[in-house]
């Protein structure tokens, strides 16, 4: 089997930039990089990827492999990978099985010669390694000792899977450390995604109204960012506890069919599906804009809205144009996929300079301590968490104060003193 698939390997040379970028602003990841190095802790392991292959991720397959360890890399988006960073992965020697705008077939089959590496560790974003483990390659999943979730969409398979007891080996809901939610799914994700609108649309956001459907960490970094840029922010939601959130965040509430009639701006942020569709779509109005932000691009209903409309055609790179039979034009960002990556470099390397860092500590908590699990979802232990704050801090030349040992006791004493 070839070393590896990329559109173009004389491409590495602007790939190799990107990546030197992103290290300079990845000072906790810089360390880890040090320490693996030094330590080898990964020497004789195989370990395979599926994150959206760019700049920022390819780094962290680069500090994994100075760990020793033998990695394979594949996106989890076709259009997500960068080729450039691609071949820059490969030309360093590491296997990489991706390319921009990849087929549902030369998708599938990236994925396929990931696992065929035959890893002991997975890093996962979305489930797809996941999911073939427990399907096509279920054979290999007895070597696996265990892997790590990026995302919200992932972390919710892994629990329905162990809720049925079909889990096969332990994974480590990195999505869900502190960590990783409090700043990238709010404040990457909010940054990111307004990037990928701003640079695709040339459009103003300030005065229009925007509507951010779902106000988990994600939605709520969304409508803090469309806040800023001076937008009327919506939000719609199925959680009334998040509504309650959301409408004390000084936002409006409303459910999707009342804010179809009104939103210039739709943003989805849920990982679930269908949350646009053909009723949503009969009320808004000439020129509203869609985007995804959630992981798959079923948040909007694609099928219905094609179906709803008399032509569908590209205005400008990432921008489809759908017209309705009654002159209506409405306007679908990167086909609906994940509009911060597919029409954006994703998350600012500083937000997923943490995210990876606890990615990279829960590879090596699995590599010391994964024979001795059980097969079940874990959260990142909390010391792994705050040794990525400590290190983000002395980074950024902060300091905070400790308890007294009078203070400790106090705090852990049920009695009154």
């Amino acid at each position: 089997m070839s070393d590896y698939i990329v559109r173009d390997i004389n491409l590495h040379p602007g790939g190799r930039l990107k990546i030197d970028w992103v290290r300079a602003h990845m000072p906790v990841l810089n360390v880890l990089r040090e320490e693996f190095a030094r330590e080898q802790p990964f020497k004789g392991l195989k370990l395979a990827m599926s994150i959206h292959l760019e700049a920022k991720t390819a780094y962290l397959a680069e500090v994994l492999n100075a760990g020793g360890a033998d990695v394979s890399v594949t996106g989890s988006n076709p259009l997500s990978t960068q080729d450039d960073v691609a071949a820059a992965l490969a030309n360093a020697g590491i296997k990489v099985y991706a390319w921009y705008d990849a087929t549902p077939e030369e998708y599938n089959d990236h994925l396929r010669r990931v696992l065929n590496n035959r890893p002991q560790i997975v890093i996962d974003d979305g489930g797809d390694l996941v999911h073939l483990l427990h399907t096509e390659f279920r054979n290999n999943a007895p070597e696996v000792l265990g892997g790590a979730e990026e995302t919200t969409t992932g972390v919710l398979r892994l629990r329905a899977l162990e809720k049925q007891n079909k889990l096969l080996f332990p994974m480590i809901a990195v999505n869900d450390a502190r960590c990783k939610h409090l700043f990238d799914n709010r404040y990457g994700t909010g940054e990111s995604t307004w990037s990928g609108i701003l640079r695709t649309t040339n459009l103003v956001v300030a005065g229009k109204s925007v509507v951010v459907m779902g106000y988990g960490w994600c939605g709520r970094g969304v409508a803090l960012r469309a806040k800023g840029l001076g937008a009327n922010v919506i939000v719609c939601e199925v959680d009334p506890v998040k509504a309650i959130e959301a409408y004390m965040d000084g936002y409006n509430v409303m459910n999707s069919y009342d804010a179809a009639a009104v939103g210039d701006y739709f943003i989805t942020v849920t990982g679930c599906r269908d949350l646009l569709r053909e009723g949503h779509f009969k009320r808004m109005k000439d020129g509203a804009i869609m985007a995804n932000a959630g992981h798959f691009d079923v948040e909007i209903n694609i099928p219905e809205l094609e179906q709803a409309s008399v032509s569908r055609r590209t205005v400008r790179a990432n921008i489809e144009e759908f017209l309705l039979p009654d002159g209506r034009r409405l306007y679908l960002l990167a086909e609906g996929r994940l509009v911060n990556l597919a029409a954006g470099d994703g998350h600012p390397a500083e937000i997923m300079d943490m995210s990876f860092a606890l990615q990279a500590l829960s590879a090596l908590y699995i590599a010391r301590n994964g024979k001795g699990l059980e097969n079940k979802v874990y959260n990142v232990p909390p010391e792994l968490d705050r040794r990525v704050a400590e290190l983000k801090l002395k980074s950024l030349g902060l300091a905070i104060d400790e308890l007294s040992e009078e203070q400790n006791r106090y705090i852990n004493n049920w009695q009154f003193e």
